[in-house]
């Protein structure tokens, strides 16, 4: 085995990238998790929103992972206000690519997005049965457990490297 991932993560900048990403969040969330789908797609999602959205794929192309960045006034309304976190959010991956390294790679690129555009830090909130996926990958957990549709949650914060 040569090591190289069979999957490329990449940002969604064209409509039939964020289309994947959308449809895999649908298939995670809504599907799986039975999240309402009113709720899981927002404004965020709208084209002209402060967000990026990174999708991962296979290399024939089929989609693997999604994940959103927020930032500026987007995601200073879910960080307590503060400009320079970004919030990273709809993390998803698909059934089949679990255990392949999906989830941490697209958390880099988001994280890799927040740095570029001058982020100190990125906030998130993880469904607690996630924790310590991300406590493997630099995040703290503070504040209460809380629910979000119908899910508990804690909110996690990474720094980033200067």
């Amino acid at each position: 085995m040569s090591g190289t991932p069979a999957y490329v993560v990449r940002v969604a900048e064209h409509p039939a990238d964020r289309e994947a990403c959308f449809a895999v969040r649908k298939e995670v969330f809504v599907g799986e998790q039975g999240v309402p789908e009113d709720i899981e797609h927002d404004a965020h999602d709208a084209h002209d929103a402060d967000a990026v959205h990174v999708l991962a794929v296979r290399e024939d192309g089929v989609p693997l992972g999604a994940g959103r960045l927020l930032y500026g006034a987007q995601a200073a309304a879910k960080t307590g206000g503060d400009p320079s976190v970004g919030s990273l959010g709809r993390l998803a991956v698909t059934r089949r690519a679990r255990g392949l390294g999906v989830g941490a790679a697209l958390v880099r690129a988001v994280e890799d997005a927040a740095h570029a555009r001058g982020l100190t830090a990125v906030d998130l909130h993880a469904q607690t049965h996630a924790l310590g996926f991300y406590e493997r990958l630099g995040y703290r957990a503070y504040g209460p457990e809380f629910p979000d549709a119908g899910i508990p949650h804690r909110a996690m914060r990474r720094a980033l490297q200067p």
